[in-house]
């Protein structure tokens, strides 16, 4: 509150109001007995009268972030202290059942209780390996030991509550993580994939939940919130969606897909989608995002039919995670496609509100959630939408394009195989004629919506690159910021539009008067004729 820091480490708690300017002391009496008689400090084994970092020093020190001037205090040799006018007086505190000694390790106020806190102590230097835990809901008159679960052997260095979820807590052990949904009177293992390590530290921060270790660096669950929905029913349902946490949409920037040991994982670029699936065996299991009217977006399935433009989704019984990158369909594509500086990537969704849909057995679970925008652009909402705009009718030509491409490769192999029989027939001369005229009119339009001497990546720095790359480069011209496009990138597009609608034109020719005569001759022929698909 108030730019008020505090520095405990010492057997004197100092407080700053103005950044460190000026220091004051507000500590608690530290005497443990009659402060009129002379002993030895630092407790039954060191009998230390000089070094502070024994015994006598103020260990953990918390401020109440939900009431003003509520401090408690802990030190290294078992005394505890609260002060409700922040330090100008001071009660001790008495913990029955926490021994003598004992180290208060971790201080961590009730987010839901008004007067509420837990204390973590250890006792390991004493010989005592037990963990101790403990909760007061009236600012320290009455304690609860709340241990039950851990094990004996298993002594506890820090608890924090979560800050969404009454009575869901997170502890931390000399070897390893436990957790607690009814504020401690039950705890169980929340080790996951983290490594048997003593956890010095816990903290929250954005529904995130960061672990210290002692020799192995730092670790976190990077979503909470499925926490924060747990109840009994998730585990007996069929299946369970989760409402996906907010999520930035940020522009990409370098990882690695596989790190090593040496290196951590960064964390997902994308909306974090959970959900609960009983049994995988039974059916196939959908995921669809959709925009918040209700227009679907793209859809995932563990059977995808690809017809239906369904990509992949992997589920497995019990918790799963997916994470939808924000982006909608690609355009298409085709294949052997080689473009220098160009993709079919689709554009990220604009910040707002969206809909996850899942679906197994008939029965659809549904909820929304939020993409925000990154808070440290100055594009606009409408700049970004501006962008996406142009982005999708980037997208849309585009795909416009390599489907044009695909049709003029699947024509030819048909016309190929009605010709190819008759090449040397004379009496075919006017059709083979007729055929030939149409590859090449159709060679030449394809050649000027795709360079096809490329045959791999590099070749594009040998072959000039054709019209359906130049507009896949506008992508990344456009996309490579929080802003509008800019006059002279609209410019170019319209340009090349004008250029690849040109040669859609002459495609469009040749498949609606020119293959019907094709086909006219060929059934004169007594031949099957070539099957034309409208795609214009």
């Amino acid at each position: 509150h108030d730019n008020k820091k505090m520095y405990a480490g010492s057997n004197v708690l100092h407080v700053t109001y103005n950044g460190g300017e000026k220091w004051e002391i507000i500590s608690p009496d530290l005497t443990r007995n009659d402060p009129t008689k002379l002993e030895a400090s630092g407790g039954p084994i060191t009998k230390d009268n000089t070094g502070v970092e024994y015994y006598c020093t103020i260990f953990a020190a918390s401020e109440s972030p939900y009431e003003k001037d509520l401090i408690i205090v802990g030190s290294d040799d078992g005394l505890l202290h609260i002060t409700r006018d922040a330090g100008k007086k001071w009660d001790k505190l008495t913990v029955p059942g926490m021994p003598e000694w004992t180290m208060i390790n971790s201080i961590d106020f009730d987010p839901f209780v008004k007067g509420g806190a837990y204390i973590a102590t250890t006792s390991y230097k004493s010989g005592d390996y037990r963990p101790y835990l403990f909760k007061t809901k009236d600012y320290g008159k009455t304690w609860t030991k709340i241990t039950d679960g851990i094990d004996p052997g298993h002594f506890t260095r820090v608890i924090r509550a979560d800050l969404k979820r009454p009575g869901l807590l997170y502890a931390g052990t000399e070897s390893g993580m436990y957790i607690s949904f009814d504020d401690g009177s039950s705890w169980k293992p929340f080790q996951l994939n983290l490594p048997i390590v003593p956890i010095t530290d816990l903290t929250i921060k954005n529904d995130n939940l960061i672990a210290a270790t002692q020799g192995r660096s730092f670790w976190l669950i990077d979503d909470l919130t499925p926490l924060h929905q747990l109840n009994e029913s998730t585990t007996t349902s069929d299946f369970t969606l989760f409402k996906p946490m907010p999520s930035y949409r940020m522009n990409s920037g370098f990882s690695f897909e596989k790190p090593s040991k040496k290196e951590g994982k960064n964390h997902p670029g994308g909306v974090m989608i959970h959900f609960f699936i009983k049994d995988t065996t039974k059916t196939p299991v959908s995921l669809e995002i959709l925009e918040s009217g209700g227009k679907l977006i793209k859809k995932y399935s563990s059977k995808a039919d690809k017809k239906l433009k369904e990509e992949e989704i992997k589920v497995k019984p019990g918790s799963n995670r997916f994470v939808w990158n924000m982006r909608y369909p690609d355009a298409e594509g085709f294949d052997g496609l080689i473009m220098w500086s160009g993709s079919l990537t689709g554009p990220k969704a604009v910040p707002g509100t969206y809909k996850a849909r899942l679906t197994m057995n008939g029965r659809s679970q549904e909820t929304e959630f939020e993409i925000l925008k990154d808070p440290r652009t100055t594009g606009t909402l409408s700049d970004i939408k501006a962008q996406f705009d142009f982005l999708i009718s980037v997208r849309d030509k585009l795909s416009e394009t390599n489907l044009a491409v695909k049709k003029i490769r699947t024509t030819r192999d048909q016309i190929n195989r009605v010709t190819e029989p008759m090449k040397d027939n004379k009496d075919m001369k006017d059709v083979n004629e007729m055929a030939k005229s149409i590859l090449d009119d159709m060679k030449k339009i394809e050649e000027a919506l795709y360079q096809t001497k490329n045959k791999s990546g590099q070749d594009p720095l040998n072959y000039p690159i054709r019209l359906n790359n130049k507009l896949a480069a506008l992508s990344g011209e456009a996309e490579g910021s929080d802003f509008k496009p800019t006059s002279q990138v609209k410019t170019v597009q319209e340009e090349i539009q004008g250029k690849i609608d040109e040669q859609l034109q002459l495609l469009k020719k040749v498949f609606l008067d020119k293959i019907p005569k094709f086909n006219d001759l060929v059934k004169q022929k007594q031949i099957n004729p070539v099957p034309v698909t409208e795609v214009f």
